[in-house]
């Protein structure tokens, strides 16, 4: 197969989700560009976005499907206060899951 065929497959087969950081009274900003698998559910969207976007061995920006949206060399983990953009819906990382914003 083609590497545009390829890309293209790809396109039509995942979702953008946009991780946006707001939390600790920062001007939300987007830090990352994220494709998703669309078979997932909205709940497992934003639980894989979060994951993702959370450094654990290494930099979360060096996670596979992850397009790093900031001009510094590092940026904090995803925490609460943070949002998750799906389509036109936005979600709130919450203590305990997410909500609607």
């Amino acid at each position: 197969m083609s590497t545009k065929l390829e890309a293209l497959m790809k396109t039509l087969e995942t979702t953008k989700v946009a991780v946006i950081h707001a939390a600790f009274d920062e001007k939300p900003h987007t830090v990352a560009m994220i494709d998703m698998p669309k078979t997932l559910s909205t709940k497992e969207m934003l639980e894989k976005a979060f994951m993702l976007t959370n450094s654990i061995t290494d930099a979360w920006w060096t996670n596979e499907g992850v397009t790093k949206m900031f001009p510094d060399k590092t940026c904090r983990s995803t925490s609460t206060g943070d949002m998750v953009l799906i389509g036109t819906e936005k979600y709130l990382c919450e203590a305990e899951g997410w909500s609607k914003v």
